[in-house]
C-alpha cells in the first residue's frame, strides 16, 4: 500500500507517518517497504486522472510503498489506539486474501486429480470439470468503449 493510503486510514498526515518510519528505518528492511522509482511514479501519477499535471498530485518525492509486513511493523511505529486497529484489519485482510487462494489453488489441485482419474472413462466427467474450473477463474475484463465524437471510418 502507498504511504498516502495508510496515513489517510490512521487519521495522520502522510508526512508524519514518513517520519516516524525515518526514525526507525532499521525496522523496515526492503521487503518491508521501499520507494517508488522515478519510472513507477511517473506511471502511477500517469494512472490518476489530475486536472493540473504540473501539480504532480501534490507530491515532490515518489510515495513509500509498505508491503503486508511493512504494514504489520508500522503498529510498532505509529502507537495510537487507531493505529492498532487499523493494522488489525489490514492483516485479517491479508491472512483472508491468503486463505481465498489457498483455496482457489487447493480445487484447482483437486479437479486436475479428479479429470486424471476419470479421464479413462468418458467426456462428460470433463466437461463438469471444465465448466467448475471457469466458474472458479477471475472474469476476464470487459472491453472498455471508446468516448468521444466517432467518425463513419471510426465507428466501423
Amino acid at each position: 500500500m502507498i504511504d498516502s493510503a495508510l496515513a489517510s486510514l490512521y487519521e495522520v498526515e502522510t508526512k508524519a507517518l514518513n517520519q516516524a518510519v525515518r526514525r526507525n528505518v532499521e525496522r523496515f528492511p526492503e521487503d518491508f517497504m521501499f520507494q517508488l522509482s522515478k519510472q513507477e511514479f511517473e506511471n502511477w501519477r500517469s494512472q490518476t486522472v489530475t486536472s493540473n499535471p504540473a501539480a504532480k498530485m501534490g507530491l515532490r518525492y515518489p510515495p513509500y510503498a509498505f508491503t503486508e509486513h511493512g504494514i504489520a511493523m508500522l503498529s510498532s511505529v505509529l502507537r495510537s489506539p487507531r493505529a492498532v486497529a487499523v493494522n488489525i484489519a489490514i492483516v485479517r485482510t491479508f491472512i483472508k486474501l491468503r486463505q481465498l487462494l489457498a483455496t482457489h489453488e487447493e480445487i484447482g489441485h483437486r479437479l486436475d486429480h479428479l479429470e486424471w482419474r476419470e479421464s479413462e472413462r468418458d467426456g462428460k466427467v470433463k466437461y463438469v470439470l471444465d465448466t467448475i474450473r471457469r466458474l472458479i477463474q477471475e472474469p476476464e475484463p470487459e472491453p472498455k468503449r471508446r468516448i468521444g465524437f466517432a467518425t463513419d471510418s471510426a465507428a466501423q
